[in-house]
């Protein structure tokens, strides 16, 4: 029998559009059945019983309390936005854009709230492990609660997306429509990314300031001593800011950078798809395929972990990270053969793959290599010469990212045009499942050391902890470098896909278009320092708060730190969510409204035919996007360098605890704190958000 008479060969079979739809979402619910698998295993390990569960179960129901009042919020937001979508949006795309907005609210919601349950069960289970097993244990479990964030995360993008294109795309009243579509989505996982990182970060800073400065600085007592009626509040800010936060913070660039490549595909046209060996349809659909292949590649890195969990925790993380990254990189160029594409599209994403690998790495140096040691010598001499000394690592840490970042724009441009930066974003995040896992590894750690401090596990225990949890400032100090890249990226192919989309020509030889551009940067450039105005003000009055409260607990019941009364925990819980959710208000109004106010209020004034609302938004767009990658790349890495240089001190270095050097290293990590998890981090959700709300609105402009 002939080969065409048993039916389409297999290479067929699988290049059809049909086909390519299906397997994305199918893979999404793949990865959320291991991601599953993962979880009742963390749950069937021993979470020790007795003193260690009690705590857990503290931090457990803190974090869910938060994550509650954070939904509310949330969904307040979304009715209304949604609403308005469905009212103002073009008949054409309205309805479908409006379902698509609400679906990535929940995907992102659900993400977040599967990795803090997760969190909230594995670090006990570390702890106990630890206690009982040793470090290879410990590691396992810690690393696997932060997998399920990273599948979850990884699987959800897939399955939303990947249902979103399968259905509309066979539409006919909706095919043409699709990237609009597709932006709504993107549009409400980063809404819920607002919340939830910039929330996460208020609450997470409000309690380790107002914690620390009474407990170890006022009253004398060591970090997580079950005296302090904080401590619980800091541990569920860990899972509440670097889980939940962290995670929603990924899955908004994740979902945002292939959402723009689809875009930028469709406004590209078909003479761009010929000069490449492609379709118009393929392209569109090539960021799906490219991410599909990246959860597997995760899973391959997150078994390569588990594998190297008998050496140096550190060096089994790097092993997971380079050797996912690698494969996604082969994978890349076959998915590019297979399909009959340019190999430059490869390339490009090959692009942005380097470029996540080599911010990590940079931020690794800055934020764990000689500059921590720097400062921490200047702290021998007091606290200005420590403050003076980290304020000088952050501005340096920004050249080298931002021309790596500038680097990947070029040579992905020079491959693909500006589908090809959209590309480089893909690289960048293809392997978000791995990555993910490994940031959301160190609260988890960091947790463990903190419930096994206040169970009073002993010495060996608390050994154990901390050496994972000292690799878990890395991996977190690092991951923020990466998501400050990927957002950066993400965000610029978002613009990109505005820019297409609106049509509009940036001629600087204009004198019309250079008033309305340089207008809108000017604009720009302001908003994210009002941003970070509002995240840091919003942590000081609420760690003051904090501070009074345990304070007065002190004082009402000498009691407590004679270790004789238990403290009243949640108390502090409740004033760190109330003061979250109350200040998330003003920086999503801002994030939110910028773009509406500036597309539609220059629109209003501008002449008639001259699409002043588009170019003076684009300027805008321009402007925040610096503003926010060159204040993140500062505030992360800086906080993250003094951080580490107090860890340094503790450590027995200059002169170690208790010395005049370690109070000077407490107070600069008091003062970093804020700026590496709150506000340095919401400059990436601040971009976003503009960026996304600018595409959705483009149509209108």
């Amino acid at each position: 029998m002939e080969r065409g008479d048993q039916g389409p060969p297999f290479s067929n079979i699988l290049t059809s559009i049909e086909m390519q739809a299906i397997i994305t979402p199918l893979f999404g619910v793949v990865g959320l059945v291991l991601a599953a698998i993962i979880f009742f295993d963390i749950k069937k390990q021993s979470a020790g019983g007795g003193k260690a569960e009690k705590i857990a179960e503290k931090i457990h129901h803190g974090a869910m309390v938060f994550m509650s009042r954070e939904f509310k919020l949330i969904a307040l937001f979304a009715i209304a936005l949604g609403l308005a979508l469905f009212l103002f949006q073009k008949p054409e795309y309205r309805g479908p854009q409006s379902i698509a907005f609400f679906m990535g609210c929940l995907a992102s919601s659900a993400a977040g709230y599967i990795g803090m349950k997760t969190a909230t069960l594995a670090n006990v289970r570390t702890c106990v492990a630890a206690n009982e097993t040793g470090p290879a244990r410990a590691l396992k479990i810690a690393f696997s609660g932060g997998a399920v964030m990273g599948l979850t995360v990884a699987a959800m993008g897939l399955l939303g997306l990947g249902s979103l294109f399968a259905f509309y795309s066979e539409s006919p009243a909706y095919k043409e429509h699709l990237p609009e579509i597709l932006e709504g989505f993107a549009m409400g996982a980063s809404l819920v990314a607002l919340f939830y990182r910039v929330g996460g970060g208020i609450f997470t800073k409000a309690a380790d300031v107002g914690t620390d400065l009474v407990g170890k600085v006022e009253a004398g007592i060591p970090e997580d001593d079950p005296r302090n009626p904080g401590v619980i509040a800091d541990n569920v800010g860990d899972n509440v800011g670097d889980v939940a936060g962290m995670g929603s913070d990924i899955f908004e660039s994740y979902c945002g950078a292939q959402i723009a490549t689809v875009a930028i595909a469709a406004s590209s046209g078909a003479a761009y798809a010929a000069q490449i060996g492609a379709s118009e349809s393929m392209l569109m659909q090539l960021p799906l395929i490219l991410t599909t292949v990246g959860i597997v590649c995760s899973v391959l890195g997150i078994l390569m972990v588990n594998i190297s969990a008998g050496k140096n925790p550190a060096l089994a993380l790097r092993i997971g990270t380079i050797g996912a990254a690698a494969l996604f990189i082969i994978a890349a160029f076959g998915v590019t053969s297979f399909f009959g594409l340019s190999a430059k599209l490869g390339v490009a994403v090959l692009c942005g793959s380097i470029g996540g690998v080599i911010i990590g790495l940079i931020t690794e140096h800055y934020t764990g290599g000689k500059p921590i040691r720097t400062i921490a010598s200047q702290g021998e001499t007091g606290v200005a010469t420590l403050v003076i000394c980290g304020l000088s690592v952050g501005l340096q840490s920004v050249v080298l990212p931002i021309l790596t970042i500038a680097a990947t724009l070029y040579g992905s441009y020079e491959c693909a045009g500006l589908y090809g930066v959209g590309l480089a974003a893909i690289g960048m995040l293809g392997t978000v499942g791995i990555t993910m896992a490994i940031d959301a590894y160190g609260p988890i750690a960091d947790n463990a050391g903190g419930i096994a401090e206040m169970a009073e596990m002993g010495d060996e225990t608390r050994e154990i902890t901390d050496s994972l949890d000292v690799v878990g400032n890395t991996t977190a100090a690092i991951g923020k470098g990466f998501a400050i890249g990927a957002a950066g990226l993400a965000a610029l192919a978002l613009i990109t896909a505005f820019i297409q989309k609106t049509g509009i020509s940036l001629d600087l030889a204009s004198p019309d278009s250079l008033r309305y551009f340089f207008v809108g940067l000017l604009i720009g450039g302001a908003v994210p320092f009002f941003n970070g105005s509002l995240t840091m003000d919003a942590v000081g009055k609420a760690a003051g708060s904090m501070i009074e409260e345990i304070r007065r607990q002190f004082k009402a019941e000498p009691g407590i730190l004679k270790g004789t009364v238990e403290p009243d925990s949640n108390r502090c819980i409740d004033i760190a969510t109330k003061a979250a959710t109350k200040s998330m208000i003003g920086p999503a109004l801002l994030a939110v409204g910028t773009p509406i106010v500036v597309g539609f209020g220059f629109n209003f004034i501008g002449a008639e035919g001259t699409q002043a609302g588009a170019k003076t938004l684009a300027g805008c767009l321009i402007g925040a996007l610096l503003g926010c990658v060159l204040l993140a790349l500062f505030m992360s890495n800086a906080g993250g360098a003094w951080d580490n240089a107090k860890k340094y001190v503790e450590d027995g270095n200059n002169g170690g605890k208790g010395s005049d050097t370690h109070s000077a290293s407490i107070v600069g990590d008091t003062v970093g704190d804020p700026l590496k998890d709150t506000s340095g981090p919401s400059m990436n959700i601040l971009i976003n958000v503009m960026a996304i709300v600018s595409l959705v609105i483009a149509g209108l402009l």
